[in-house]
């Protein structure tokens, strides 16, 4: 995961978070190693109060370079059982080309 983050400088990387934990973790790290990703979406249940890094606002991500200064970011509050199907789905929607 690292060596294709690297190797995608000149591309735009996303990072689509569903909840916390080690994946979350190596998905913002691989995209610190090429200076942060430009765009993140972390959809997830955690809180800020409770002083976990997976309850962190974007901009704490932002602050250790893993989206870039300049990314747009979102954090959703929602169980992501629940709100990535309905991400999926509206993207696929707006996509659609009608015969």
């Amino acid at each position: 995961m690292n060596r294709e983050a690297v190797h995608a400088n000149h591309r735009k990387t996303s990072m689509i978070i569903l909840g916390g934990g080690l994946p979350k973790h190596h998905i913002c790290n691989a995209n610190m190693m090429r200076n942060g990703a430009d765009y993140a979406v972390f959809i997830k249940t955690a809180q800020e109060f409770d002083g976990s890094d997976s309850g962190a606002r974007p901009d704490e991500a932002v602050s250790w370079g893993k989206p870039r200064g300049s990314a747009k970011t979102v954090k959703v509050h929602c169980d992501a059982t629940i709100a990535f199907p309905v991400l999926v789905a509206e993207t696929f929607a707006a996509n659609c080309i009608e015969p």
